[in-house]
């Protein structure tokens, strides 16, 4: 009887304990941005490397403070695909991050097989927005846009533990261990 009742609380107890992890990697630590709060605004880098706010209408987006590849955007943005490619940077590297099944806006599929299919560019939108991590804008051909966060070479390097690369900027001092 005993052991039928710690098998009963083993297993209730790693339900719970389940059940917590998935609702915080999920729900837990994601915000909704405003439209109108900073974070909002969509900036891309222009050919000649400065970095400008770009025209965008009906922003969503999600934001985490436990990682610096939580962000997340769906918009619209009124500028025409040749006029992006002539004045932004495209990104090579757009590899769309999978994100919460209630941002439904954002499919990572659908957005790496619009890049794949040509029917999409991605364009670096802020390097280093935070140290080893570029902010993506990809802009589909019928005007939908979305943007997020990833890791870029440099901060694949220093992330790993690996002094950075000559040509990426010096990384942040990490804060001693208490």
């Amino acid at each position: 009887m005993i052991g039928k009742f710690l098998v009963g609380v083993i297993v209730i107890s790693a339900l719970l304990v389940g059940g917590a992890i998935y609702y915080l990697q999920v729900y837990g630590y994601y915000h909704e941005i405003a439209a109108s709060a900073p974070a909002a605004e969509i900036r891309m880098t222009t050919v000649e490397g400065a970095v400008e706010p770009v025209l965008i209408e009906g922003f969503q987006g999600i934001d985490a403070e436990s990682s610096p590849i939580r962000f997340r955007a769906c918009f619209h943005t009124p500028q025409s695909m040749a006029m992006l490619t002539e004045t932004y940077q495209v990104y090579e590297k757009a590899e769309p991050l999978v994100a919460p099944s209630w941002f439904s806006c954002f499919d990572a599929e659908a957005i790496g097989e619009a890049l794949e299919q040509g029917r999409a560019t991605a364009y670096l939108g802020e390097a280093n927005i935070k140290y080893g991590i570029d902010r993506v804008v990809v802009v589909m051909d019928d005007g939908r846009a979305f943007a997020w966060n990833q890791i870029n070479a440099c901060g694949a390097v220093v992330f790993n533990g690996d002094p950075a690369p000559e040509d990426c900027p010096v990384p942040p001092p990490v804060p001693p261990k208490e």
